[in-house]
């Protein structure tokens, strides 16, 4: 009993230390570095160091991302968010040149980065950015107008020759046959931009120049008109198809902020998009897209999400998109049947009944018959079970309004 009673954290083997070190956040990191000279050099293992998320951590300037970048961050490191001083009362230079091309060299292996509340106003280009991200995703954040332009680095005597209209002429050809896996190419294949105000139509447009974008999600982005949805729309052109062609996943929705314009911009699907298998829409975009998703000959999964909608609303809009695989209702609010539909639907009133007391099972009661009569779901999945028999339907944290009488 006497060897337990002297029992501490040194006799534990590094790999279990580093277990519980993982627990622990950035922050924490850190300061169990400064116990001792052991605590060090396990709290600098890479594998502590994969996912690094510094967004609660509310006093972080550009002098503590240098020491972590010097210190800890290495090749290990996957993910990285972090926090900007956009809403910061002491504001300051949160991103630098010299720290990007830093955290380039050392973490070659980076895939992710989330910023929030980064003011990235002060950088020319996302190129700047790491060349190895696969995914970016930026919430609350301030942009350059050209920040997601796609252009040639060039040198200093490169840029000089570039002034002259020779020069300019042979920059734009090698900008065309660049490849998609030119070091200076953007390899990011998603992008998310989340309450981005300063996202606009020509954003959107710089984007068609990424090679390899393939999955876009906009929210709350009220700037982006149907106009400029319609000009990035994938299509076929003089040279082949033009726009977004490699985009297969689109989300666009409005859930936030009261009373401004609304600019229905999911209306600039009505014209068609080559090759999107997926769309995703939420909030106020739920109406004017379902109006267009007919339109899109490859979709194969829509998902709604954050909207009121009724049975009718979506029986409507469902009709053309034989093609459909999946459907996904996601926090969606079903406006109750008010009468049985006219038309088509007048034969299956008895089954449908029939229908929903079977699904009622072991609370089939008085009361419970009566709320599954008013329920619009045991209804849309037989209409779009007739409609789209190879497609599955998905309900998560669906409700049903009630009226007040």
């Amino acid at each position: 009993m006497d060897e337990f009673k002297v029992c501490n954290l040194d006799y534990f083997p590094e790999n279990i230390l580093i277990d519980v070190l993982s627990y622990l956040s950035v922050r924490e990191l850190v300061r169990a570095g400064r116990v001792c000279k052991r605590w060090k050099r396990l709290v600098k293992d890479q594998r502590l160091w994969r996912t690094v998320d510094l967004t609660a951590w509310k006093g972080v300037s550009s002098r503590i991302l240098w020491l972590l970048l010097r210190q800890y961050l290495g090749c290990g490191l996957r993910c990285l968010r972090l926090r900007g001083l956009l809403l910061s009362a002491r504001g300051g230079t949160f991103l630098s040149e010299s720290w990007l091309k830093s955290l380039s060299t050392k973490c070659p292996r980076l895939r992710k980065l989330y910023l929030l509340h980064a003011d990235l106003r002060g950088l020319a280009s996302c190129q700047l950015l790491p060349p190895t991200l696969q995914v970016l995703e930026l919430c609350g954040c301030e942009l350059p107008r050209e920040f997601f332009n796609q252009t040639p680095i060039l040198s200093a005597p490169a840029q000089a020759e570039a002034t002259s209209s020779v020069g300019a002429q042979k920059q734009r050809k090698d900008l065309k046959r660049k490849r998609p896996d030119s070091p200076s190419g953007i390899g990011i294949e998603r992008l998310v931009l989340n309450n981005v105000p300063s996202f606009t139509d020509q954003h959107l447009q710089s984007l068609t120049t990424w090679e390899r974008l393939s999955r876009l999600e906009l929210r709350d982005t009220f700037r982006v008109t149907a106009n400029g949805l319609r000009s990035c729309a994938a299509k076929d052109g003089i040279c082949g198809v033009e726009g977004l062609s490699r985009l297969k996943f689109f989300e666009i929705g409005i859930t936030g902020r009261q009373g401004y314009q609304l600019q229905m911009a999911s209306l600039g699907l009505g014209a068609g998009w080559l090759g999107l298998e997926e769309l995703s829409l939420g909030g106020k975009e739920v109406g004017p897209g379902l109006l267009c998703a007919s339109r899109l000959k490859d979709l194969k999964g829509l998902y709604l999400w954050a909207c009121t909608l009724s049975e009718m609303q979506i029986v409507r809009s469902c009709r053309l998109l034989r093609g459909l695989r999946q459907m996904t209702f996601l926090d969606v609010v079903f406006q109750p049947r008010q009468s049985q539909p006219v038309g088509d639907e007048e034969d299956g009133g008895g089954e449908e009944q029939d229908k929903v007391e079977n699904e009622g099972g072991e609370n089939s009661n008085d009361d419970n018959r009566t709320l599954d009569a008013n329920d619009p779901i045991p209804s849309l999945r037989r209409s779009l079970a007739d409609l789209l028999p190879s497609c599955t339907l998905v309900f998560t944290n669906c409700s049903v309004q009630i009226n007040a009488e």
